[in-house]
């Protein structure tokens, strides 16, 4: 087969595209496309840092499934509509163990194929990437392929391209199947099952095919692979915290951005819909996007957890809850939380509630630092604060004692969700992690999480004091254990005091 009947041969139209489109199919028009382009610049290398702990990653994984073929999808493309896609996002198993983010490599997979009889301190898999490289442009692919043909989504790279960018040893998607059911019956494989159906049911099929559990009988195995893979993400290395970082930083620079159009909000009938605007124009243009769907909750909007319809107005005298994060092109994100006073100063009792959240955030950091500190005593430190001010405030259907027993939990009327969640590729990374190694877990270098406790005052709450009714205040802050044990703020340069707070909106809004 030539090389343009082999690319031709993997186009693939976008589903009810072909009733308005007309490709052009002519010889005299495929013979004209493929010439007079000129040389493809000289590839540069972009010097990826990360690829340099990715083996260390690697090989972390792979002592855990010594001899088993390991199989991470990127993920595909998800439908919208008819023929538009959402923006491609990779898995974030696959992110971690290639390195790549952004919007790269929509249906490719990672295998990592064991190597017989490891030394004890060597490598015990070796890391294949497969994926779809750049095809000629005298190809079909290269003008009439939506999905990756070069005129539509921009140039592909080439093998040695995806090879000096990620370490990797790379080859193309076709001789996936082939790498899968190469001594199947001798190596049993594991998937990342949620990834791709496609990808899962070829390893199902190679399964099947080699007397292997496969379907339903395997998900026990797939799925202790992706609590391992979701573990594997715990502590993070020097390079994750960097991109950590950097996620804050852009964040705080959308922060900044919200802060100046506040005055803006305010005047129109939208106003938190301006808010979330204003930060996802900066996470756009700084990074990848939204790391999650931006909360800009105005007045009494503050008392659902959740509320990123944002469609509500900004008025003057409110708090505004502004829960937002920027992902980086690695794909790490940040999770801040701000409650800015709309007029740039908090009156008396919102100072007071601000006060008594701001409280619960540091007990929480100082119960970090303890020797042996684990990660449930953060929300146990935050909590304990929390309901010293309900009780003196007289809110308490009982004693401070019973509310924080098991038994109790009054408290959560006002403060119903958790304090802390782990923090990396994933908004709450880690998420499959066992509890021991997570909630009931020591903190260990490496670890990267929020400190976010809260006091949500409904206006329709008949027991709240009525000077609280219709707000919410929630400051949250990302974290990291350093190799020395310490625990520090990544976002320790984000205002979060009263007075802070107030400056800062007045130093954005005069300048």
């Amino acid at each position: 087969m030539t090389e343009q009947k082999k690319d031709d041969s993997k186009v693939e139209h976008a589903k009810g595209n072909e009733a308005r489109s007309t490709n052009p199919y002519s010889q005299a028009f495929r013979d004209f496309i493929g010439t007079g382009w000129a040389p493809r610049p000289d590839f540069v290398d972009p010097n990826n840092r990360v690829k340099d702990f990715l083996p260390a990653r690697h090989l972390r994984l792979g002592k855990l499934f010594e001899g088993e073929r390991l199989v991470i999808p990127a993920g595909t493309y998800k439908q919208r509509s008819n023929d538009t896609d959402y923006r491609f996002r990779a898995h974030s198993a696959f992110a971690h163990l290639t390195g790549l983010g952004g919007e790269l490599e929509p249906d490719a997979v990672l295998v990592l194929e064991p190597i017989a009889n490891p030394t004890e301190d060597g490598p015990t898999h070796e890391a294949v990437l497969y994926f779809q490289p750049r095809a000629s442009r005298s190809s079909q692919q290269f003008y009439a392929d939506p999905r990756y043909g070069e005129f539509w989504v921009g140039p592909r790279p080439s093998l040695a391209e995806m090879e000096a960018r990620t370490g990797l040893t790379c080859a193309p998607i076709d001789g996936l199947s082939d790498a899968l059911a190469k001594n199947a019956g001798t190596v049993q494989l594991r998937v990342v099952a949620e990834a791709d159906a496609n990808v899962t049911n070829l390893v199902n099929e190679v399964r099947q095919n080699a007397g292997l559990a496969f379907g339903k009988d395997a998900a026990d195995l797939d799925s202790e692979f992706e609590r391992e893979l979701s573990q594997l993400r715990l502590c993070k290395d020097e390079w994750e915290v960097e991109e950590l970082q950097h996620a804050v930083d852009v964040t705080y620079a959308g922060f900044d951005e919200i802060i100046r159009n506040l005055p803006r909000a305010v005047d129109h009938h939208r106003g938190e819909r301006v808010i979330e605007g204003a930060f996802g124009a900066v996470a756009r243009e700084e990074g990848n996007g939204l790391g999650y769907d931006t909360i800009a909750a105005s007045g009494n909007h503050a008392n659902t957890l959740h509320w990123i319809d944002n469609d509500g107005p900004v008025k003057a005298g409110d708090l505004v809850l502004v829960d937002a994060g920027c992902e980086v092109d690695s794909l790490y994100t940040a999770d801040i939380t701000r409650t800015l006073p709309v007029d740039g100063k908090f009156t008396e009792a919102q100072a007071e509630l601000y006060n008594a959240v701001l409280e619960a955030c540091e007990a929480s950091l100082e119960a970090a630092n303890r020797p042996g500190a684990k990660f449930r005593d953060l929300h146990a430190a935050a909590i304990e604060v929390l309901v010293k001010h309900l009780d003196a405030w007289g809110i308490l259907p009982c004693s401070a004692e019973e509310s924080l027993s098991p038994q109790g939990q009054q408290h959560r009327r006002w403060m119903p969700h958790g304090t802390s969640h782990h923090l990396g590729l994933d908004v709450h990374d880690c998420a499959q992690a066992k509890r021991e190694l997570y909630v009931d877990a020591e903190l260990e270098p490496g670890m990267c999480f929020t400190i976010e406790p809260a006091l949500y005052f409904r206006e329709d709450d008949l027991f709240a004091p009525e000077r609280f009714r219709g707000m919410g205040v929630r400051i949250e802050d990302d974290c990291v254990v350093r190799p020395d044990g310490k625990v520090e703020r990544l976002s320790e340069d984000i205002p979060r005091t009263v007075k802070d707070v107030e400056a800062w909106i007045e130093r954005i809004q005069n300048s």
